[in-house]
């Protein structure tokens, strides 16, 4: 095992530690504030020190647009594990899919906990949250910058939903990084070398989408177990980053 490998598995393995510590802690926190105790009775200082979150606040706007993002990631990943005998990217693809899930299952688990819909009802755009809440607390999520000025967003053209998010849903992409349909039928029709060097690169623009959708929630996000969360994902998909540049750079290539 290499160390490089070592270390993917390593911080693999830590995040998942964390990331059912933060949702037990979530589980302690809302039925605490629902009264959810052996006794029955709801506890008055939970209940003053716990606010679930409302199902258009930017808590939930992540969890469900977090949740759709992650489950892209989780299907690539596997598509490019059926069209490449590559181990090193077989292992980074493995990692990311079982990385990927296991938090998509905390923010649907937070979204369950919360008694919030886990997809958006009428009305609710895919990233409108960013823009909304972040107005609404006299700054956007990105230091003070819109959605199209922030990390990640550069270059994704008109691809993300969201009233004032400056970006428009395009071929099945949703949110800031998704691969359209059309991209998602090149990887699967792809071979070998070919397949991935396409799935480093699509998933290159993935984590920059999601980096600067975890941003946004590391600041506009109330619930602190979620900042923490989302914070996490910042730093591990950058490092992540660094990593596919590395890879693409073996095989002759670069992010798009």
């Amino acid at each position: 095992m290499t160390a490089a490998r070592g270390i993917r598995r390593a911080q693999w393995a830590a995040g998942s530690a964390v990331a059912l510590a933060l949702l037990f802690a979530g589980v302690a926190t809302v039925a605490a504030a629902r009264g959810d105790t052996s006794d029955g009775k709801q506890s008055q200082a939970a209940s003053a020190a716990v606010r679930v979150p409302a199902t258009d606040s930017a808590d939930a706007g992540f969890a469900r647009d977090m949740a759709v993002h992650h489950q892209q990631a989780v299907e690539m990943s596997f598509i490019v594990r059926d069209r490449t005998q590559d181990e090193e990217v077989r292992r980074f693809a493995y990692d990311i899919a079982n990385t990927q899930a296991n938090q998509r299952g905390m923010l649907l688990g937070w979204l369950d906990l919360w008694e919030l819909p886990k997809v958006a009802v009428a009305g609710q755009e895919p990233m409108a949250w960013m823009a909304t809440h972040g107005d609404q607390d006299g700054r956007s999520a990105g230091d003070g910058h819109d959605m199209a000025g922030m990390d990640g967003m550069a270059g994704m053209g008109d691809m993300t939903a969201g009233s004032g998010s400056g970006f428009t849903a395009h071929d099945g992409a949703l949110m800031p990084g998704m691969a359209t349909r059309t991209e998602l039928d090149r990887l699967r029709k792809a071979d070998g070398k070919q397949a991935e060097i396409l799935y480093l690169q699509l998933m290159t623009d993935h984590h920059k989408g999601g980096i600067a959708m975890a941003r946004g929630c590391a600041e506009l996000c109330t619930v602190k177990a979620e900042g923490r969360l989302a914070q996490g994902m910042v730093e591990a998909q950058q490092s992540e980053l660094d990593a596919m540049a590395q890879m693409l750079s073996a095989r002759g290539a670069e992010p798009r």
